[in-house]
């Protein structure tokens, strides 16, 4: 059975600027959710921000992936959810028509191959590996656009994916523009303590390490 859901609406092109300004691991340092776990990228540097395209597998069919690739759109971050298997959905066409069509990046829950290929067109792609061991066309069921489980993190179509050399996180439309300024702040009071610390200030004084730290009963 296959399942086509609604292409989702494009994120703002102010939640694209304002979160390629901030990093992931800033994020990090808030909160635990929306990290897909277990992904390495391609290549470092890169970077993007993007709409969520969502597609689920069933592990060896690889039938939806290839009608879904066709339907990118400018802006769109191609999810992918393999349902635990580890071969390459991933490969040079594939990712050859997902940046013909406009997407900024992709994620992948399997493995890629073709990696030449795929650094040579400059798409950012997180994926779990490499393989050479694919999946195939089968045509026994798949879904484009519905919620779809990425290295233990849910994401819906039309969430905001927001990648770079650090990691990858998912963020709901509407926290995104909020999230962004808060991370821009903490990012921008950087400058200033770096200049405490090569003046001789301790960066655990900063942080509060150093107060836990002598309040910890000794052993």
């Amino acid at each position: 059975m296959f399942i086509r859901g609604k292409a989702p609406e494009a994120i703002s092109a102010e939640i694209v600027e304002a979160l390629a300004r901030v990093q992931t691991s800033t994020l990090g340092h808030l909160r635990d959710h929306g990290f897909p776990r277990g992904l390495v990228p391609v290549r470092r540097p890169l970077g993007f921000v993007g709409t969520a395209f969502t597609v689920r597998l069933p592990q060896l069919d690889s039938t939806a992936l290839h009608v879904a690739v066709d339907e990118l759109r400018p802006g769109d971050v191609l999810v992918v959810d393999q349902s635990g298997d580890s071969r390459s959905c991933f490969g040079g066409m594939v990712a050859y028509t997902a940046a013909a069509r406009g997407a900024v990046g992709a994620v992948i829950s399997g493995a890629i191959n073709d990696v030449q290929e795929i650094l040579e067109l400059g798409l950012p792609v997180f994926s779990s590996g490499v393989s050479a061991l694919t999946t195939r066309i089968l045509g026994v069921e798949g879904a484009i656009n519905v919620p779809v489980t990425v290295g233990g993190a849910v994401i819906r179509p039309g969430d905001v994916v927001f990648g770079d050399s650090d990691g990858v996180a998912v963020l709901a439309p509407g926290e995104a523009l909020e999230i962004a300024e808060t991370l821009q702040d903490k990012e921008s009071s950087e400058p200033a303590l770096k200049d405490k610390i090569s003046g001789g200030g301790r960066l655990a004084e900063w942080s509060g390490a150093l107060a836990a730290f002598e309040g910890h009963p000794a052993e």
